[in-house]
């Protein structure tokens, strides 16, 4: 079905273009490289419940009697229109895939939900903005590839491959109307910084610049929306401090070794930082006066695989890593330590990750998106699902909750019920849309509701609940 601005929806799984046959050439240090990267292929993770399972294999029940999981899985049936009503009698069938957003302008590179509305940044020079999965409205950048968006009450930040960030605002006369109301850093910083000479920064061998201004891609975006501060993480190596109230940069943190992929504000005064040189990073923001004061407090994870993602799940005090070998590391801060494990679920690089409540979602080079669950009971961890169908590397993610998307719902949901829209944006030019559950059951749960308690994570390595080590961090 198409829309009248030119956008699909689709709803097979099956009639996303992509063409697969890529030449190969050297990795950039996000894991992918735009927008004629090819798939990464070689990593020597692998997984036996996913080692063999393709998009052409699903449908609603198996297809043999091997009994694959993603076959077996409740996230392959096509879900009713998200405006369908929960059955408690039937919560296997209301999760699993909505539609398909196709407009072939762009490998989708960024993402960011609001409400009932979504917006894509993509390697083209355009953000769209999709209501219900019908093109909402749209605006133009004078620079491609978007690689970042983070939505801060009525405006929008793009974090863009030509190291700046553009503040857009929504039109209070022409709803849908977006307006470029500044960029970071403003031209009025950038003048008055030039002037003197400790503004700047060595950037490269004999060539200096100022501190203020990103010298490479802006990676990744990230607000502390209490303290109205924005971090912005760039390739130059570089984190830096915003203040949203007025466009002025805080500070610039000289943070990694190599090109810095993402940059998260976290719990406990703590900023996160994960590199293409292997390691993350616990950052302790101080507050001096009208600034701000980052010291480098510990490093949680050096390796020599570069890390491609983080997320942070504040209320629990969750830090996870996603890195180029598949591998999805987790830390739980307690007291003045962080203990955690590993998940291992993917083929190949782990490009992006989002959490929606007790989930946790993985999106990766081997086009696949892992789906988790903690038990916070006993803090292990468990692979529901692989939701598959995009036909490329699934390089971002976002999450709505279901309740949000529709006005006048009830705000008030149990922790266990809740349910959530989730985004995900891939190099196949394709954005799917999902709905999936905290109460949904693991694929064996259906057949063998006795397993269940025996796929929980634990000390050692268990089939399909994702491997788990035990670490101890101390500071």
């Amino acid at each position: 079905m198409r829309n009248e601005t030119g956008g699909t929806m689709v709803v097979d799984l099956q009639t996303d273009p992509y063409n697969n046959n890529h030449s190969r050439h050297n990795l950039s240090r996000d894991g992918i490289f735009p927008p004629d990267d090819p798939i990464i292929v070689n990593s020597n993770v692998t997984h036996q419940r996913f080692s063999s399972v393709s998009a052409s294999t699903m449908s609603s029940g198996p297809a043999s009697g091997e009994g694959s999981p993603c076959v077996m899985s409740p996230w392959a049936r096509v879900s009713p229109p998200w405006g369908a009503d929960f059955n408690e009698d039937n919560v296997l069938e209301t999760n699993g895939l909505i539609g398909s957003i196709v407009r072939k302008e762009g490998h989708i590179y960024s993402l960011a939900a609001s409400g009932d509305l979504l917006y894509t940044g993509s390697d083209s020079k355009n953000i769209r903005v999709w209501k219900n999965l019908k093109e909402h409205a749209g605006f133009k950048s004078s620079s491609g590839l978007i690689k970042a968006i983070v939505i801060f009450g009525d405006r929008i930040f793009t974090g863009h491959q030509d190291g700046k960030i553009r503040i857009w605002k929504v039109s209070k006369r022409k709803p849908g109307k977006h307006k470029r109301v500044g960029t970071l850093p403003t031209f009025k910083s950038m003048v008055k910084s030039s002037v003197n000479p400790k503004h700047f920064m060595e950037v490269r061998r004999n060539r200096n610049s100022v501190k203020t201004k990103h010298n490479d891609a802006v990676s990744s975006l990230s607000l502390d929306v209490e303290l109205g501060l924005l971090y912005s993480s760039s390739w130059d190596t570089t984190i830096k401090v915003w203040r949203i109230s007025d466009s002025k940069c805080l500070e610039s943190i000289q943070a990694h070794d190599d090109a810095i992929n993402s940059v998260m504000s976290g719990f406990d005064d703590l900023v996160f930082t994960g590199s293409a040189d292997g390691t993350v990073k616990v950052w302790k923001r101080e507050l001096q006066g009208k600034g701000t004061k980052h010291t480098l407090a510990q490093v949680l994870l050096k390796q020599e695989n570069a890390v491609t993602a983080l997320a942070v799940k504040s209320k629990s005090s969750i830090v996870y890593c996603g890195s180029s070998d598949g591998l999805v590391n987790y830390w739980e801060r307690s007291k003045r330590s962080f203990t955690g494990g590993i998940l291992k679920g993917h083929k190949s690089a782990v490009l992006c990750l989002a959490i929606a409540g007790n989930l946790l979602l993985s999106g990766s080079a081997d086009k696949n998106i892992c789906v988790w669950r903690r038990d916070p009971s006993d803090k292990s961890h468990q692979c529901l699902s692989v939701l598959t169908g995009h036909m490329g590397p699934v390089k971002c993610l976002a999450v709505e909750e279901e309740r949000a998307c529709h006005k006048g719902a009830k705000a008030s949901v149990a922790e266990g019920d809740r349910k959530w829209i989730v985004y995900s944006g891939s190099l196949d030019k394709s954005v799917k849309v999902w709905r999936v559950s905290e109460r949904m059951a693991t694929w064996r749960e259906m057949d063998e509701p006795a397993a269940s308690s025996e796929r929980k994570s634990s000390s050692s390595p268990h089939e399909g609940s994702g491997a788990w080590s035990s670490r101890n961090v101390e500071k």
